[in-house]
C-alpha cells in the first residue's frame, strides 16, 4: 500500500519491521547508496526521556555520485544531506518504509541544477522502495 506525505513518500509493508529494515538496507545498497547515519529512535527515547516507543529507525542514505554532483551546484548542499529513509513498525506484521521526497526538498535550494540531480536521486530511491516491496514474504 503506498504511503505519501508532502516531504516523502513510501509504502506501509506486510512484514516484520526487522524483515523490512534489513531488505530496505540491501535495497538501497543496490541503488548505490550507503547508509552513513543510523538513529534508532525507538532506543534513544528510552535512553533519554525513559519512554517506550514503536520500532522506528532513520537511515541517513547517501549516493556518493549524486551527493559530488549536488555538492558541486551548490555547495551549501550538505544542510540538506543525507537523504532519510525511514522503517517503522505499523503493527505487529505491517511496517512502513518512507523516504524523503528529495525534489521537495531541495526545491527550497532554488537552483535549477538541482531539479535534474533531485529527480534522479527520487527516481533511485523509488526504485529501492519499489524493490523492498516487491521481496514481500509471501
Amino acid at each position: 500500500m503506498e504511503k505519501k506525505c508532502p516531504y516523502g513518500f513510501g509504502k506501509v509493508l506486510d512484514m516484520s519491521y526487522e524483515e523490512a529494515l534489513e531488505k530496505t538496507r540491501k535495497a538501497l545498497q543496490e541503488q548505490g547508496f550507503g547508509i552513513l547515519t543510523e538513529i534508532d529512535v525507538r532506543e534513544k527515547f528510552k535512553e533519554k526521556l525513559n519512554k517506550d516507543f514503536r520500532p522506528y529507525i532513520i537511515l541517513g542514505a547517501c549516493n556518493p555520485s549524486f551527493a559530488h554532483q549536488a555538492l558541486q551546484a551548490e555547495i551549501n548542499l550538505g544542510l540538506l544531506l543525507p537523504c532519510n529513509v525511514i522503517v517503522y513498525s505499523e503493527d505487529e506484521n505491517r511496517t512502513a518504509v518512507m523516504a524523503m521526497d528529495p525534489v521537495e526538498a531541495l526545491n527550497v535550494v532554488g537552483n535549477p541544477e538541482m531539479e535534474k540531480i533531485a529527480g534522479q536521486v527520487k527516481e533511485h530511491l523509488s526504485r529501492a522502495l519499489d524493490a523492498v516491496f516487491a521481496q514481500r514474504s509471501p
